[in-house]
């Protein structure tokens, strides 16, 4: 048996899942004003369990800015997404996603010798998503660190 999806589902998960890529991006390019555009005016960040900050997505952001100077070199892989669009009133107007990450870095003070990572970090990203009018933005971000591996 199969099940039929309607195209408005198809492209709110093509909509959802470009949004979880735009962060992935942000945060690894360091565009931190890109980082703040994926989020409603309320979005909030969680990075606690990774021994970070929790709060207000712009003031993570600022967070971020900072720490992230001491890895210049970074990359996320965020996979294994799965996207749930939620019904709230008989509209589809929130989603969460629960997707593994695994994310090397490279420390700045070691620059000009070989490219290998010094940390790496892995875990689960939960995304809270809503749809405005500007289309589908974060209204949350939970990261849940399960692992991390350091190197000298």
């Amino acid at each position: 048996m199969t099940q039929r999806v309607d195209l408005a589902t198809v492209m709110d998960r093509l909509a959802v899942d470009e949004v979880v890529s735009g962060y992935a991006a942000a945060v690894d390019d360091g565009d931190w004003a890109a980082y703040r555009a994926l989020f409603t005016p309320d979005g909030q960040a969680d990075y606690s369990s990774a021994g970070g900050v929790a709060g207000p997505a712009g003031e993570v952001a600022d967070w971020l800015a900072r720490t992230m100077r001491l890895f210049p070199v970074r990359q996320h892989f965020i996979v294994n997404r799965r996207i749930l669009l939620e019904d709230r009133d008989g509209d589809r107007d929130t989603a969460r996603v629960l997707a593994d990450f695994l994310n090397p870095m490279r420390l700045a003070a070691d620059a000009g010798r070989d490219t290998a990572p010094h940390f790496v970090a892995g875990g689960r990203y939960t995304f809270a998503l809503a749809r405005t009018p500007e289309g589908w933005r974060l209204s949350g971000v939970t990261v849940h660190e399960k692992w991390r591996q350091m190197r000298s």
